[in-house]
């Protein structure tokens, strides 16, 4: 006995009508006749008294037709479920949009084509938040400075996603503006803008980290704690510049630019998290778009130069 006797079954019965349950059902009339013939010989009691316009349920018919609805609604509602939590799958992925500048938006549209019953969480978080939620397990998938995960995130493991050089941003009326390379004796005594420890403890002392060499001491003149946002606006309003990613191009306003250095700084290296333990297989494979994007990225840029 299979569901299908039972829809069948089920269509005869409350249609009253072989010919009309066998319109609804897409069936020819002689095929669902068999089936359901097929299941009172199954059973071993006449379910139908068939007459020559209609037929009727025996008793036997009347109780079976009770319980073989009862079965098809769980059934139906067992599929239901099943789709709903297909629906309902998600990805949460913590990560700063300038970290996957070039390569974000080409890997949500190919992740969502492979996959398109998966919601994305996309999370623009801060250093800080990203090593928090992932500690709480509350993150699938995270993108961040190497600087900032090799410290405080237990659980993860991190393989590298790309490197970004380090740029200067400022206003497009600063003065170093027209300069298109900042030699680093020029970072002497610049008023400079950064982020604040509360949620990018890694940002100060990888700066001055990368100018000690050079013998060079940044003076900043204003942390903020807010992200990229609060600082862009913060850096027009103080006529300041500020030390950040190339990747940071692609969200800045236009009233500001950003110049490499010369010589290079040091480039900065950027992570991709998974939990070491019951991984979201989702989180794999956008792992694995995310790299090959990059190295894609990668690629057309060497065959720019």
């Amino acid at each position: 006995m299979e569901l299908r006797h039972l829809r069948y079954f089920v269509a005869v019965g409350s249609h009253g009508s072989f010919n009309r349950a066998a319109g609804v059902l897409h069936l020819t009339q002689p095929s669902l006749s068999r089936q359901v013939q097929d299941l009172e010989d199954e059973l071993g009691v006449p379910l139908l008294t068939r007459g020559q316009n209609a037929v009727k349920l025996t008793g036997a018919g009347e109780l079976f037709y009770e319980e073989a609805r009862e079965v098809l609604a769980r059934a139906d509602e067992a599929v239901r479920h099943v789709r709903g939590e297909a629906l309902g799958e998600k990805l949460r992925v913590g990560y700063a949009p300038s970290m996957t500048a070039g390569i974000m938006s080409a890997v949500l549209e190919k992740f969502q084509s492979a996959t398109p019953r998966v919601r994305i969480e996309l999370a623009d978080l801060s250093s800080r938040e990203i090593n928090e939620l992932a500690n709480q397990g509350r993150i699938d998938l995270a993108v961040s400075l190497s600087i900032s995960v090799t410290k405080g995130t237990a659980g993860f493991q991190w393989t590298e996603l790309r490197r970004l050089q380090p740029v200067l941003v400022m206003p497009q009326t600063h003065p170093l503006a027209k300069q298109k390379r900042i030699p680093l004796v020029r970072l002497r005594d610049l008023l400079l803008v950064g982020l604040a420890k509360d949620n990018y403890p890694e940002y100060v002392p990888q700066v001055r980290g990368m100018l000690k060499t050079f013998g060079i001491s940044p003076r900043f003149v204003s942390l903020v704690n807010d992200g990229a946002s609060t600082l862009f606006a913060e850096l027009e309003a103080r006529h300041a510049a500020a030390i950040l990613t190339e990747g940071t191009t692609s969200i800045m306003p236009r009233t500001l630019i950003a110049r490499p250095f010369a010589p290079m700084l040091p480039s900065t290296s950027v992570m991709i998290g998974l939990p070491t333990l019951r991984p979201n297989p989702h989180a794999e494979t956008f792992a694995r778009l995310l790299l090959e994007e990059a190295w894609r990225l990668d690629k057309r840029k060497s065959a720019a130069k």
